[in-house]
């Protein structure tokens, strides 16, 4: 797996390739924590990411509800159609707002003040 973050104004853009499993969740866990503690506004493309566990859901979960806590909001981007369907079966699509593309997900947070 590998993890890569950028800004996009005030956004955090966590861009995760590869697997996402027991082993890497703890690596996108301490990204995603750090992003948190300094963005109010994170999304995470999964444009590259293959695969996701339950300890990946786990994760982006728990960083969902950090995130909240501190009124912020997380957008998912560009799943591919496994890691989609993982996250229906498991309910976790009506919890996340997930965007398309990289610029609906960007253009959704903007659009908040």
């Amino acid at each position: 797996m590998n993890i890569t973050e950028k800004k996009i104004d005030n956004i955090s853009v966590i861009a995760v390739s590869g697997r996402i499993d027991s082993i890497t969740s703890r690596d996108l866990e301490i990204i995603l924590n750090q992003a948190i503690d300094t963005s109010s506004k994170i999304i995470v493309n999964l444009a590259d990411t293959d695969y996701i566990s339950s300890s990946g859901l786990r994760v982006l979960l728990a960083g969902l509800k950090k995130l909240r806590q501190k009124k912020g909001e997380m957008r998912l981007t560009s799943l591919q159609p496994v890691v989609r369907d993982v996250f229906e079966i498991s309910g976790l699509s009506r919890l996340f707002l997930i965007n398309k593309t990289l610029d609906a997900a960007v253009n959704s947070l903007q659009a908040m003040q």
